[in-house]
């Protein structure tokens, strides 16, 4: 027999508009039936609600509703929470307590954190810090069989929330929430979690708890931040939703992903975000390191990579490895062929394609020695990404798309392989070209989730291939044996076209026109559709970051780019 789910209400900052709030509750019971309990996150109370909250304090009015609060965030409202463990505020109101788990008779599982994050030492008591997310993770994922938990309330939002996912609008990330709760949150793996604080309300799309492909299938998270009760703007302050207990759901059913489910938010940021200002005390650094750096042994000496703990300057990024031998895409080496480059940026490049299935197909390439992309640095990875836009910008503009692939096989130096198909291709047809291709050569192509990150599902020195739309879908094949050198060409041209057809003929087709030839003589061609690029060469020089164009060249792509204003770095998209 199936449970029955769990009606709960969750509710933003009240600051003791009481009867606001319950007016509401009653309101929205009387239309839609019983809910079994109010979660409220944030400010419960304010430094000036003393009267309305005298008479619920006295028994002279009751909540409609079992409900439940997180404590203080300021020292104005401490005197409103006698017992720091916890206790029953008034009939119906109960204080959950500084950290913990509540988990009632339903089986319902419940974290809460109170307080605001503090480096202070001693902690103030309306705050927590590195000691104590340390040690409610502790009691929970020493239980034997840990998954997660139902519901994570704390009242400040988790730093970074909004990476891979839709923009919480007005509210600046970069100065809001706490890395603690990110932490938290990333441990504890809640299938809700509610905040506050912001006066805003926001409501993420779902992320998942695993790395595809690499870890089994988890449940997801859902993380809503709500607004103040009674706000004149009208934003949302009450959720309402249903809820059965994990610990009596069909495994199968707990781990259904829905279609817009992104990647898990906190993996970027623990990847991305110095080891400073939320360590706490020196003696507790190794418990707080988890989160920022999985791959450095813990402990106090200081880091041999030359990263310095107390520095708020942004984490440099580490050097980029030396060829082994001569390489053909460094841009510093004799070898490169400096009449193909397009676009100079602070750590990429762009470049047609030499022996190119089109005019318009290129490359984005690193500017030093990276071998493919799980292997890039943020920074060069976020210049990468700017490209990539860029590009898309221009081909959208002249009805076209692109299909980008990478083969990370028997290859010294990243090619990102960027190739234009008309606009009226569908998705569809573009990634059945693909898989048609590979299953007749007995490949595996597996579709991973679109707002997933390449990066999270193979690791740096497994040889793949894969293939990235411009809508964000991606098609991915783990090589384990001997690969095909030309499978991408063959997919990137396959399409429609006979299949023992030369493969630029065939994506020449696509278009309408001839396909290019290729080789060591390759010239620009004489009218580079919409680009017209006329590069008679290059002279480069080394720059803090990078390399750049000379004055001529960046003044002839400032003249003739089509894709403007995106700031990819020095010298690019001029």
């Amino acid at each position: 027999m199936e449970s029955l789910p769990l009606r709960v209400l969750a509710c933003g900052d009240v600051e003791g508009r009481l009867e606001t709030l319950f007016g509401r509750v009653r309101a929205i019971q009387s239309k839609s039936g019983r809910f079994d309990m109010l979660l409220c996150v944030g400010n419960f109370f304010s430094s000036t609600s003393d009267a309305e909250w005298a008479e619920y304090r006295s028994g002279a009015k009751k909540a409609p509703i079992p409900t439940f609060v997180l404590g203080a965030n300021n020292q104005e409202t401490m005197h409103c929470f006698p017992h720091v463990t916890g206790c029953e505020l008034a009939e119906n109101i109960t204080y959950l307590g500084r950290r913990g788990l509540f988990s009632g008779s339903s089986g319902l599982q419940i974290a809460y954190l109170s307080g605001t994050e503090s480096q202070d030492e001693p902690t103030p008591a309306y705050s927590f810090s590195s000691k104590d997310v340390t040690e409610l993770k502790s009691s929970l994922l020493s239980t034997p069989d840990f998954k997660g938990v139902d519901i994570l309330l704390t009242s400040p939002w988790p730093r970074g929330v909004e990476s891979f996912a839709n923009s919480p609008g007005e509210i600046d990330t970069k100065k809001c929430g706490s890395t603690l709760i990110s932490d938290l949150a990333a441990s504890l793996k809640p299938r809700y979690h509610f905040a506050a604080l912001e006066k805003a309300y926001y409501e993420r799309l779902p992320y998942r708890n695993h790395t595809v492909l690499q870890e089994t299938p988890q449940h997801v998270t859902r993380f809503i931040a709500l607004a103040e009760v009674g706000n004149t703007s009208k934003k949302k302050y009450l959720y309402a939703f249903s809820i059965v207990p994990m610990s009596l759901m069909d495994p199968a059913e707990l781990v259904k992903q829905p279609q817009d489910v992104t990647e898990n938010p906190y993996r970027k940021l623990r990847k991305g975000t110095q080891k400073t200002k939320v360590l706490g005390c020196a003696e507790e650094e190794t418990a707080c390191q988890f989160f920022f750096d999985l791959n450095k042994h813990q402990g106090k000496k200081r880091p041999s990579d030359g990263k310095d703990r107390g520095s708020s300057q942004t984490k440099q990024a580490k050097k980029p490895p030396q060829p082994t031998g001569p390489c053909w895409f460094c841009l510093a080496s004799p070898e490169v062929e400096k009449h193909l480059v397009v676009s100079i940026g602070t750590h990429c490049y762009l470049a047609l394609a030499k022996g190119g299935l089109l005019p318009d197909h290129v490359l984005i390439l690193p500017i030093g020695h990276y071998q493919s992309v799980v292997d890039l640095s943020s920074e060069v990875m976020e210049e990468v990404t700017k490209y990539k836009s860029a590009l898309k910008e221009f081909f959208r503009s002249k009805g076209k798309k692109y299909v980008l692939f990478e083969r990370n096989y028997k290859s010294q130096h990243l090619q990102l392989q960027v190739i234009p198909v008309p606009l009226d291709y569908t998705s569809e047809d573009i990634k059945e070209c693909f898989i048609t291709q590979a299953q007749e050569q007995q490949i595996e192509l597996l579709e991973i989730p679109e707002h997933s990150d390449i990066t999270q599902v193979v690791q740096p020195g497994t040889p793949y291939f894969y293939v990235e739309l411009d809508t964000g879908e991606k098609l991915f094949h783990r090589i384990r044996g001997s690969f095909p050198l030309q499978f991408g060409r063959w997919g990137g041209a396959g399409q429609r076209c006979p299949a023992g057809a030369p493969s630029a003929l065939r994506l020449a087709q696509l278009h309408g026109g001839p396909a290019r030839g290729g080789g060591a003589g390759q010239r620009l061609p004489s009218r580079l559709p919409a680009l017209r690029l006329r590069l008679a060469g290059l002279t480069s020089e080394r720059r803090a970051g990078g390399r750049r164009a000379d004055a001529a060249i960046k003044a002839e792509l400032r003249a003739r780019s089509c894709v403007r204003r995106h700031g990819a770095g020095r010298g690019a998209w001029a």
